[in-house]
């Protein structure tokens, strides 16, 4: 018998999960990893970090 396509399909299968799984990650903690971002270049661009009220809500303040 021929398993070519048959491990074909679970190969796929397994990558789609991982790929679903990766995106609803990303959804949850969005916010969390824009908050860590955004800390980073107000750091860099030596301004203060004003935390929002949700996360990935927050922003730098700087003198312009």
């Amino acid at each position: 018998m021929n398993r070519r396509g048959q491990a074909l399909v679970e190969y796929v299968l397994i990558i789609a999960l991982i790929s679903v799984i990766a995106m609803g990650l990303v959804n949850y903690f969005g916010g969390y990893l824009k908050d860590i971002l955004t800390k980073t270049s107000c750091t860099l661009a030596d301004e203060e970090y004003i935390k929002g009220d949700k996360p990935g809500e927050g922003r730098c303040s700087g003198d312009y």
